[in-house]
């Protein structure tokens, strides 16, 4: 299947999530539950834009789960879904400092996750991870990854055919497939998260 198709169905599937979301948050803005499809799809979308798209949907998402949270403080898929905004947002950021707050904050999430469902294999995996995404972000400021122009997150090759191709292509390829990586592993840990949390017992 072309790669372009994908993503065009998964642009389909989490717009209609989050279409669906913002109608039912017009009936009931209590609704915790519908808070955090509503963040979820949000940090799935934001794998698909450029840069600036995706730190703006990840501020949408990380505020619909905040919202979520001071409704119910302890629904832990909530909880889950902040720490991998939280860990996204880290990844955008080049500066150490600043990407630091963001992956203590999501430990910080994961642990308040764990705490409230002990036995989640996800919860628990995102924690241990969290503590190595530090030096993950390190490794991707060594790499130059931020000195690059950035591309569109969610672009296959058809998107940049036309593009000039830089000297050091195999390395610039390499930075972006990384970071692609990253946001698309956050995404797909997210959801299935949701979609774990959300089945008959």
């Amino acid at each position: 299947m072309d790669p372009t198709q994908i993503d065009f169905e998964r642009i389909m599937i989490f717009e209609h999530a989050r279409i669906t979301a913002e109608a039912a948050y017009a009936k009931n803005p209590y609704d915790a539950d519908n808070l955090t499809k509503w963040g979820g799809a949000l940090l799935e979308l934001s794998q698909l834009g450029d840069i600036n798209e995706s730190k703006s949907m990840i501020k949408d998402a990380i505020s619909k789960l905040d919202e979520a949270l001071s409704i119910n403080p302890a629904k832990h898929e909530a909880l889950w879904c902040l720490g991998n905004a939280y860990t996204a947002n880290g990844f955008l950021n080049p500066d150490h400092d600043a990407a630091q707050i963001q992956f203590d904050q999501a430990a910080e999430c994961f642990q308040k996750a764990v705490n409230e469902c002990p036995g989640n294999e996800h919860y628990l995996q995102s924690l241990v991870n969290s503590s190595k995404a530090p030096d993950l972000h390190n490794e991707i400021v060594k790499q130059g990854v931020f000195n690059q122009p950035q591309p569109s997150l969610g672009a296959g090759p058809a998107a940049s055919s036309k593009a000039k191709k830089p000297a050091n292509k195999n390395s610039s390829d390499l930075k972006y497939d990384i970071c692609g990586w990253i946001l698309l592993a956050v995404g797909i840990m997210a959801w299935v998260g949701m979609a774990k949390s959300h089945t008959p017992q």
